[in-house]
């Protein structure tokens, strides 16, 4: 049987604890906007340009995935 610990540290300060939490959404808006960039730009694309690029449209939500959390 596996078992999981929640190692958290109680002597971060609510100042510290407010710096992470906006250091997370700082993290998750420039993920997202990376996201919504690259799929404006395929989007923008024609078929063929997609095609000769080795792209189908449907793929394009899986690659600006990737490409927002860095996948290669």
């Amino acid at each position: 049987m596996a078992f999981a610990t929640d190692t958290r540290s109680l002597t971060a300060s609510l100042s510290e604890r407010f710096s992470m939490v906006r250091a997370a959404m700082a993290d998750r808006y420039a993920k997202y906007q990376v996201f919504r960039t690259t799929v404006s730009e395929l989007s923008n694309l024609t078929d063929r340009d997609l095609a000769d690029l080795g792209i189908h449209r449907t793929e394009i939500g899986e690659i600006a995935r990737n490409a927002a959390n860095g996948a290669k």
